[in-house]
């Protein structure tokens, strides 16, 4: 079980003179009290993308032991939508910057460990919809999860509460999910103690919601990490940015899935326009994942099938970048498959290191 609490980015927050985002809980035994990580400065620190770092200290002195190696997941479709599982090395080309990069390591392994955060929205949009959710995402962690796979459940609406711990037991995790309830707030409540709410009718904090997890809790991962949004995607309340979450998911090797729940007549309701495609589809974008509108109950279950297909279905490509520059600069990432009429999904970039 990981150390590392979201607690940590509150304090960050706090620290650069931001009210604290998150009333955190121990909800259950998987989050009891723990060491914090020491806060950095807000709003993003140094990278964790690409190439990483760790210090192996030697007496008086730090030993610096550098792996360059990139690693790309791939999920490559044909034009019926179907994913194709029998692709060789030789069928990809890898580009970063627009330089094509020489494929050092390959894999069609569909069993690779992955690390989940499942981020649920229970702002008052979501109040119609939330227990389909619930019974969705617990079918979906019994199905997706294998062995020495991880996840945690994370709730948001005028705040951020963590619902369950990395953890391995899909129990947990359904005690978690079910733990999750429509905020007082945004549904007409009252606002209690110790919370910050956002606006006359609460807030939803999902830029925020997403940072957290992935700066937070995911960055200090290894290997495959992918965040599960449940939401409208409409955001009223955060304290960073669209921008800033997204390359918080960029940082940390994160792929954003967002299962958009469609409830345009709730805001038109509250005479608010809603923006909620374009904000999912750019987070997923960005990050190399898949954004599905969801319109009903009907097909939450479907959704669900295609993103846990995304995640079993995954090729890794592995490159050393031709620029060795420890520049903390973004670097653009395209892979391109030989195969006529294949349609890829991968991450578009990582951010190098800085000495």
């Amino acid at each position: 079980m990981r150390v590392n609490h979201l607690a940590a980015g509150i304090l960050t927050l706090a620290v650069a003179g931001y009210p604290a985002i998150s009333s955190l809980e121990s909800h259950a035994a998987a989050a009891t009290a723990r060491p914090f990580r020491t806060p950095a400065s807000f709003p993003i620190p140094g990278p964790q993308s690409g190439d990483q770092q760790q210090q192996v200290p030697e007496s008086s002195q730090t030993l610096k032991v550098q792996t360059n190696l990139v690693n790309v997941f791939v999920t490559a479709r044909d034009k019926k939508n179907s994913v194709l599982t029998d692709l060789k090395q030789e069928d990809f080309k890898i580009y970063e910057d627009g330089v094509e990069q020489k494929v050092a390591f390959f894999s069609k392994d569909m069993n690779l460990p992955i690390t989940l955060a499942i981020l649920i929205d229970t702002s008052g949009s979501m109040q119609n919809i939330l227990g389909a959710e619930q019974d969705a995402a617990s079918r979906f962690v019994r199905t997706v999860m294998r062995n020495k796979d991880e996840a945690l459940v994370i709730s948001f609406d005028f705040d951020v509460n963590l619902l369950a711990d990395f953890t391995e037991d899909p129990v947990v995790l359904d005690r978690g999910i079910h733990r999750a309830t429509i905020s007082a707030v945004s549904s007409g409540g009252v606002v209690t103690p110790g919370t910050v709410p956002q606006g006359q009718n609460g807030g939803t904090d999902l830029y925020d919601a997403v940072y957290l997890a992935c700066h937070d809790e995911l960055a200090s991962e290894a290997g495959r990490k992918a965040v599960i949004v449940l939401s409208d995607a409409e955001d009223t309340g955060s304290k960073v940015s669209l921008k800033e979450s997204i390359e918080a998911a960029q940082r940390s090797d994160a792929v954003i899935h967002f299962l958009r729940l469609s409830d345009e007549p709730f805001y038109f309701h509250l005479g608010m326009s809603y923006s909620g495609a374009q904000v999912a589809r750019q987070m997923a974008d960005e990050t190399g994942g898949r954004e599905v509108e969801v319109r009903s109950e009907k097909n939450l279950e479907g959704a669900f099938a295609i993103i846990s297909e995304e995640l079993r279905s995954q090729y890794v490509l592995g490159y050393y970048p031709s620029n060795t520059n420890h520049d903390g600069t973004f670097r653009k990432v395209k892979v391109d498959v030989s195969r006529p009429d294949t349609k890829v999904l991968a991450r578009r970039g990582y951010y190098a290191p800085v000495r």
